[in-house]
């Protein structure tokens, strides 16, 4: 019998599901929230909303989609946490009674870890162990994967993550919400050097980003007092400034901890990790490092259920399950 599982996440403002056989994802619906950009970020109240809406027509499009029906699927995955708690509680609530009126398995899945173990869903495949540098809107982490199942997190900020960088230096420049991809699609048109802003490099493998919006905010402030068109003007050289500053941090970090760990297999995960600056920035240090690097598919770098489902399957052959008392965490450690 094929080892069918249903996975659902739902930790912010995409409604997600995927079916997974043997291994093998058969599908990865989303439904995406627009309902946040007129507000210039995700509305935890309406995103709950919006997933008690998408839910159930992207799981039955998931299941036939997959050919696979639900008497034949041998546990339900969710995505525990982290997230908004509203959002959680959604897919949380729907996963426990859909697998319990099919006296079916429940399995919980971190998010954090299920963006690394996307890398498993298509070839390449990165060898044990390896260093993922996992980037999002809520997460900047290096973590060294020892196994499918056990990873350790080496470095992580301390205060933004990179993705809140990246969206609100673009709301300081008057670019709609998402503002992260704007800035990418803009520095493309820039240059990287035409404006200086500080790099931190606090200790150990650790980050920091907030102090480059601070150092944008007075940046832009002194130059709009001689030129109130400054942004207009510069606003390619601007956004490839801000994106260089902020990916030559990431990758100085990734560097280090490759050196401390003596590991040359290296990947980035994360909703951050579509960002053709950092995507190209990689490539070059890999040529100069020996790095074998691995770069996720763009659908799999945002959130998404097939990457719930990967963990889903390797914690199934562990018999790693969880019961109906399950509560989702808004924080939620490995």
């Amino acid at each position: 019998m094929k080892v069918n599982i249903l996975a659902i996440e739902s930790s912010c403002d995409e409604t997600s599901a995927s079916v997974i056989s043997d291994g093998k994802i058969l599908n990865n619906i989303i439904a995406t929230q627009s309902v946040h950009e007129k507000y210039g970020g995700v509305v935890p109240e309406l995103a709950s909303r919006a997933h008690q809406q998408h839910l159930i027509p992207v799981v039955a499009e998931a299941l036939s989609d997959s050919g696979i029906d639900k008497k034949d699927l041998k546990a339900v995955a969710f995505t525990k946490g982290p997230g908004l708690m509203g959002s959680l509680m959604v897919g949380v609530s729907f996963a426990k009674s859909f697998a319990y009126a099919l006296g079916i398995p429940l399995i919980e899945v971190n998010h954090m870890q299920a963006h690394i173990l996307a890398h498993f869903i298509e070839e390449p495949k990165p060898k044990f162990p390896f260093i993922c540098l996992t980037v999002s809107g809520g997460h900047t982490q290096l973590v060294l994967v020892k196994d499918y199942l056990e990873m350790e997190i080496i470095g992580e900020t301390t205060d933004d993550a990179v993705g809140e960088a990246f969206d609100k230096t673009a709301k300081l420049l008057g670019l709609p919400y998402p503002g992260g991809p704007l800035i990418d699609k803009y520095a493309k048109e820039g240059n990287p050097n035409a404006f200086e802003f500080p790099i931190s490099d606090i200790p150990g493998l650790n980050f920091s980003f907030s102090g480059i919006k601070t150092s944008v905010l007075y940046f832009l402030r002194d130059q709009i007092k001689d030129n109130p068109d400054f942004i207009t003007e510069n606003l390619a050289d601007i956004c490839a400034s801000i994106q260089h500053t902020l990916v030559k941090t990431l990758l100085q970090k990734l560097k280090k901890a490759a050196q401390i760990h003596g590991i040359r297999e290296i990947a980035i995960a994360g909703g951050v990790s579509a960002n053709s600056g950092l995507r190209e920035a990689l490539k070059g240090m890999a040529d100069k490092h020996d790095w074998n690097i691995y770069i996720p598919k763009f659908e799999y770098c945002t959130d998404n259920a097939a990457m719930i489902a990967m963990v889903a399957h390797f914690k199934y052959l562990k018999g790693e399950f969880c019961g109906l008392d399950v509560v989702p965490e808004a924080r939620m450690k490995f």
